[in-house]
Order: structure tokens, then C-alpha cells, then sequence
């Protein structure tokens, strides 16, 4: 069987196209590349590095890693989030791109100096398939970012909870029509993403810590990434959460060594290297 959800790949399409990041701040968009990319061996890198981004969605990580490299080829499965990227990278001209999903990545085995896929695996049903047919694409010794969703495995129980009660109206709400599941995301993020990012931000003025706090991440955020993340969260009907012990098995099993996690949020990216 094909590892891919069609319909998963169709709705992120649509979603790209409705949020092509235009909205986000070149500044605050560099923000969230950083932390992402906290953990990327940059000095690893020449002029010379090709590698690929696979699941390039919209372009947004590629459009601040290309200059950094030779080559860089842009990997996705939907031919419409690929015409947003190709739009967001037409000043570069590295950049190569491929509509293709994790089964057919088009570069041959050992011949990749890089790779990096974020929010991209825990999209496919099989994530450590996924995680194999990347890393044998590497070079020896070459390092793979990835960013998996976390199962919530640092949260308290009560964290837990307050998410899994949410589970059944994502579960609904993705197999709606687009258009109709577009309007209840959108209600999503002005009606309780935007009041609880919002009293977060008020409780830390207070000196208060707010880790813990649900949608605090997005406390210094523009609302255009609520309704981003909304639409991301309970439009898609595929979603694999893992916790960090897991994600650790997966990539040693797929071939990764020294593996290191971030141990801020965004939880969990981490960075291996093809043994």
C-alpha cells in the first residue's frame, strides 16, 4: 500500500493555498525557522550542500534555507501547495521541484548531504516507513531534522485530557466538506484559540509561568497563524502523536545516530545523522 492519505494530501493543498504565509511577518516567520532549526549543524554546510525538504507545504522553510545551500529540492505530493511554494521561491534559483510523496522520493540512495521533513511524518500512516525512505537518501554522516507531534509526554495528565476531549470534533470536523470545515476552523481560532492565547499572554505579564498553559505558544503570534494552525489541527483527519522515547526507536531504526532533541517548544524536533 501507498504511504500517503490522499484526502490528508488534498486538504493540505487547499490549506497552503488559503495560507500561503503572506499574512506572517518576514521577521516573525525567520523567528519560528530559528527555533525549528535550533538544532541544524550549520557548519556542515557549503555552497555546494544539495539536500530536500520533504513536504515543503508552502515554501516557508525552504524560502530561509535555500540561500544556505547549492541545491535544495522542494518535495511534496500536492501539486497546489507546490504552485505556492514555486511562487515563494521564484527568486531562487537552487531550488528544485518535485511533486512527489514519501514512497517516490526522486534523488537516488546515499547521494543527499542534508534532508529535513517538519509536521510532514505524523501525517502519513506509516511514520517510521516514512523515516526509512528519507534517511536512505543521505549521504554518510549527513544530518535529518524532523519535527513529529509530540503525544504530550512532558505535560501534566490534566494537559493530556484537556486534548484527547477534543480528538472526537477534529475527527468530525475533518470529514466535512472544505468549505464548511474551512468556516468551523476559522470559528475555532477567533472563539477559543484567540481568548486563551490571549489570557496566557496576561497571566505572564503577571510573572507567572505558562508552559503549561494549552495554545501559549502562540501568546506572540499574529492571529493569521491561529487560523493556520486551527485549520491544521482539526481539518486533518490523519494525525500520529509519539512521545519522545518513541521518536528516538524510529529514527535509530531508521538509521539515524546521535540523535539530540530540542527541549523547548516546538516539541519534538530533533536531528539524526545516517549512520
Amino acid at each position: 500500500m501507498e504511504n500517503i492519505d490522499k484526502s490528508v494530501v488534498k486538504d493540505f493543498g487547499r490549506e497552503w493555498d488559503k495560507f500561503d504565509q503572506s499574512g506572517v511577518p518576514l521577521l516573525e516567520q525567520q523567528n519560528s525557522f530559528d527555533k525549528y532549526f535550533s538544532l541544524f549543524p550549520w557548519d556542515s554546510l557549503s555552497e555546494n550542500s544539495e539536500g530536500f525538504d520533504l513536504g515543503c507545504g508552502s515554501g516557508r522553510w525552504a524560502y530561509f534555507f535555500a540561500p544556505k545551500v547549492g541545491k535544495l529540492h522542494c518535495i511534496d505530493p500536492s501539486s497546489l501547495a507546490l504552485n505556492v511554494a514555486k511562487s515563494k521561491l521564484n527568486n531562487f534559483d537552487n531550488c528544485i521541484f518535485h511533486n512527489a510523496g514519501v514512497d517516490n522520493i526522486p534523488m537516488d540512495d546515499k547521494t543527499m548531504d542534508f534532508g529535513y521533513s517538519l509536521g510532514v511524518l505524523h501525517h502519513i500512516p506509516d511514520t517510521l516507513d516514512g523515516l526509512k525512505k528519507c534517511t536512505v537518501k543521505l549521504k554518510q554522516g549527513a544530518p535529518f531534522l524532523v519535527y513529529i507531534y509530540y503525544a504530550f509526554d512532558n505535560k501534566p495528565k490534566w494537559f493530556k485530557l484537556i486534548w484527547q476531549a477534543t480528538v472526537p470534533f477534529r475527527l468530525f470536523i475533518s470529514i466535512l466538506p472544505f468549505p464548511i470545515k474551512y468556516i468551523i476552523c476559522q470559528l475555532i481560532a477567533l472563539m477559543i484559540y484567540f481568548p486563551v492565547v490571549k489570557l496566557s499572554k496576561v497571566i505572564e505579564k503577571f510573572g507567572f509561568n505558562v508552559e503549561n498553559i494549552p495554545l501559549s505558544s502562540y501568546r506572540n503570534q499574529r492571529f493569521y497563524s491561529l487560523r493556520t494552525d486551527a485549520l491544521d489541527r482539526f481539518g486533518t483527519k490523519l494525525e500520529r502523536r509519539f512521545t519522545k522515547n518513541q521518536i528516538t526507536e524510529m529514527m535509530l531504526e531508521a538509521g539515524l545516530e546521535k540523535i539530540e532533541f530540542r527541549d523547548k517548544d516546538p516539541y519534538w524536533c530533533a536531528i539524526g545523522y545516517r549512520c
